[in-house]
């Protein structure tokens, strides 16, 4: 199920690309490019109007199953454990005393 949430969003977001890059932020977008054609078809407020409504479906798309994909994500019982025990593994084990001179810095000796 996990697979089919990728590809969907996959898709959407590839689709919500398409749209975003076909529109012309001077308005003339999709019917500029056809020299006209989307003109005699649909007209240039419709063409516009299509784009807009597929921008914000695709975007709506693209959330709703990016915010609903973690509930398909497997839960593996053995997962929880493993990082507890790496917890205690970690926590046990007190960090090693460095090697070394011990003392003070040259400049910062102590006052006698």
């Amino acid at each position: 199920m996990l697979i089919i949430f990728i590809i969907l969003i996959i898709l959407s977001a590839v689709i919500l690309g398409a749209i975003v890059l076909i529109q012309n932020p001077k308005g003339g977008g999709l019917s500029g490019s056809f020299g006209g054609i989307g003109n005699q078809l649909m007209g240039v407020k419709q063409t516009t109007d299509i784009l807009e409504k597929g921008t914000w479906i695709f975007a709506g798309l693209l959330a709703i199953l990016c915010i609903l994909s973690p509930m398909f994500i497997p839960k593996e019982a053995g997962s929880s454990s493993k990082s507890g025990e790496l917890i205690q593994k970690t926590s046990a084990t007190p960090p090693a005393a460095p090697s070394g001179n011990t003392g003070t810095l040259p400049g910062n000796q102590p006052s006698k």
